[in-house]
């Protein structure tokens, strides 16, 4: 029960973290791991508080006016084959072999999002993505469907840096393209045997709950209070790192 009311603080956590950032994951994953979940267990039960925490996270959006869900299927359906090709590829591999690509996406992700901003025009919807753009999604739906942690870095480096949108739509954009991703990816999982339910459900609860809270402080805050969270959750992922790598 202990461990359980522990996994609920981490998914509350974690659900603002992903919808403000990202990195939640590397709050949940190592509770998994200390409940005793193999890694490819671990993967897949976070995908059921992944699922609910968008789902609650797009709601909270689309009360508060946002939404946008043609163009966020389009942007969805390129991430879709890397996805699911992800969560097959991350069922075969090591942890040693997590921990190494983990620490090459977040050079990436640091080196996108710490670049000086550049102008962000008014919103007027997103244009037309180019052959960089729909490659891009395609290589982060890869990641996404194979670890997830530390993907929401990497969509908004993309919608942010590369469609020109400003954070509050990347932030709509991002959890709404992660919920329709999450469908294919948390199947593979639930067909390998690799979800515990009643761990995964408490995990979904807080991360609800936090992907509520995170939605609102976007909304009404907008750039300036996302901002710093994006800073605060790649200090806490570098750390995460270093701590794993001795």
């Amino acid at each position: 029960m202990t461990l359980h009311l522990a996994a609920f603080g981490a998914g509350v956590l974690a659900g603002f973290l992903n919808v403000m950032a990202g990195g939640g994951s590397l709050i949940t994953l190592p509770i998994l791991l200390f409940l005793g979940f193999p890694a490819a267990l671990a993967n897949g039960t976070n995908r059921v508080a992944i699922l609910v925490q968008n789902v609650a996270a797009v709601t909270s959006f689309r009360q508060q006016g946002l939404s946008d869900v043609r163009t966020g299927l389009r942007l969805a359906a390129v991430t879709l084959p890397g996805a699911v090709v992800g969560a097959f590829i991350s069922l075969r591999v090591s942890d040693a072999t997590f921990r190494v690509i983990l620490a090459a996406v977040l050079i990436v992700a640091v080196a996108g999002l710490l670049r000086p901003p550049g102008r962000t025009a008014d919103y007027a919807g997103p244009g037309t993505p180019g052959v960089a753009t729909y490659l891009a999604l395609v290589g982060v739906g890869l990641y996404g469907g194979f670890l997830q942690a530390g993907v929401g870095f990497l969509f908004m480096v993309v919608l942010h840096r590369m469609l020109r949108l400003d954070l509050v739509r990347t932030n709509m954009y991002k959890v709404f393209i992660v919920l329709v991703y999450t469908i294919p990816t948390l199947t593979v999982f639930v067909w390998s045997g690799n979800v515990r339910w009643l761990t995964g459900l408490v995990l979904a609860a807080g991360s609800a709950a936090g992907a509520v809270i995170a939605t609102r402080v976007s909304v009404r805050g907008g750039e300036r209070y996302i901002r710093p969270v994006v800073a605060v959750a790649l200090v806490l992922m570098a750390a995460r790192l270093v701590v794993q790598s001795r």
